[in-house]
């Protein structure tokens, strides 16, 4: 039996129903004005008075004030968080309990998160959201209007049977429930009556919560602006992760590769060890200030457009934290460099250490940087190893990263096997190109 009335008595479908009931209560100051108008129409008829003219003349003239005021900015926020706490438009069950079987309809799981949020713009949005609005009060108002008158109808039908004062009544003889056998037919048709008005809420809840993805929906604009708010996060997500890679990833590299040099030599070259000692303890210092700053702009979940971060004046730092085999040469004045070409090119030096460190199997890396007037040069070089290396399930981050970087400033990345070398050239306009 329960699973028979869900659809219609359920937690979904009583929410549906209060939605609808809020829908008449929004609507009342319009059909109080809407009868104030007929009123004056009619003649001066009574203004709440019972007659059918007066109480659908004011519904008919509410109606239009209702889809006049929904044009201010709040009204599709409202109706937004209205439907989806109470229609079970998108978000899951909210209210919260058990979840009654039945309750979850396929729309609700079609339908998703498929609203729009913040005010309409736009006269398409703005006239869906007054369409969605008038609707939603129209219906209401109807649909409270008929809570409201019958349900008392319907107790008295079933309570005839058993008071004779209500057999008695004025309301027993119009309706023609003077007669024995028609009062206890009364009992059926109350509770008749009482799940016709059910199933009317739950259907036009059902209806409305199929319209609301339709008319309550992002436009074109929203989808627009939607989709460059993601673009921007994840452009600033694929930096701070460039970040992270390129620092953290080297220092491992760096501090690898130092310390099992170290070790080989450990008896032989207590120089060597000292200095490759010194040189981990740098790069490890160096490294916890970059990651400081970049897990700073996460804590903020703010990007002004500059990612913290070291420039060229510290490639000799990143140099020596490589250990002897990097030869650096430069040519230039790199202090002329603009900083965002030099944290970008401090960060293309950085990760070939890294790959150097990686592939290169301890043979000498040469660096070399040329500043002109129109661009800065970058080239790194090492001897390809004897065997290919071990392929990372997870790796090649490292390449695509200074592509990005390079085609950010407006600049050209090649890397590749040349002539018995692995070979980086990046070529950075020296203005840059943001």
């Amino acid at each position: 039996m329960r699973p028979l009335l869900a659809p219609i008595l359920g937690r979904r479908a009583r929410l549906r129903w209060v939605h609808l009931i809020l829908g008449g209560a929004l609507f009342m100051p319009y059909w109080l004005v809407g009868s104030v108008v007929v009123a004056m129409l009619t003649g001066g008829e009574a203004m709440f008075g019972a007659s059918l003219t007066v109480q659908f003349g004011a519904y008919a003239v509410g109606l239009p004030l209702a889809a006049l005021t929904s044009l201010f900015p709040l009204t599709r926020p409202m109706s937004v968080a209205a439907a989806r706490a109470l229609c079970g438009i998108g978000g899951g069950d909210r209210t919260g309990g058990e979840r009654v079987p039945g309750d979850r309809t396929a729309v609700d799981r079609a339908v998703g998160d498929r609203l729009a949020d913040g005010p309409a713009r736009g006269r398409g949005a703005k006239a869906r959201t007054a369409g969605w609005f008038t609707l939603h009060l129209g219906i209401g108002a109807l649909v409270s209007g008929a809570t409201l008158a019958l349900p008392p109808f319907a107790v008295t039908v079933m309570a005839l049977p058993f008071s004779a004062s209500l057999q008695e009544s004025e309301l027993a003889s119009f309706w023609g429930l003077d007669r024995p056998w028609v009062q206890w037919l009364g009992v059926p048709a109350g509770l008749l009556m009482l799940l016709a008005l059910a199933a009317v809420a739950a259907g036009t809840g059902t209806f409305l919560a199929r319209q609301a993805p339709r008319l309550l929906g992002p436009s074109a604009t929203d989808r627009l602006a939607a989709a460059e708010r993601r673009a921007a996060e994840l452009a600033v997500r694929n930096r701070l992760a460039r970040e992270l890679h390129d620092s953290v990833g080297h220092a491992l590299s760096a501090v690898t590769l130092q310390a099992s040099a170290a070790r080989r030599v450990l008896d032989a070259d207590v120089e060597f060890v000292r200095e490759a000692l010194a040189a981990i303890e740098e790069t490890t210092r160096r490294t916890v200030g970059e990651l400081d700053s970049v897990l700073g702009l996460l804590r903020e979940g703010e990007d002004d457009g500059e990612l913290p971060g070291p420039r060229l004046d510290a490639l000799d730092a990143l140099v020596r934290g490589a250990g002897r085999r990097v030869e650096l040469t430069v040519t230039g004045e790199l202090d002329r460099v603009p900083d965002a070409v030099s944290r970008e090119a401090y960060r293309i030096v950085q990760e070939g250490l890294t790959n150097a460190a990686r592939y290169a199997g301890g043979e000498r890396v040469t660096a070399r940087l040329a500043l002109d007037d129109d661009e800065l040069e970058i080239t790194m070089e090492n001897p390809l190893p004897a065997r290919a290396a071990v392929t990372r399930p997870d790796g090649g981050r490292g390449l695509r990263g200074i592509a990005e970087r390079a085609r950010l400033l407006g600049g050209t990345s090649e890397a590749g096997p040349v002539a018995g070398v692995w070979r980086l050239a990046v070529r950075l306009p020296r203005g840059g190109v943001r």
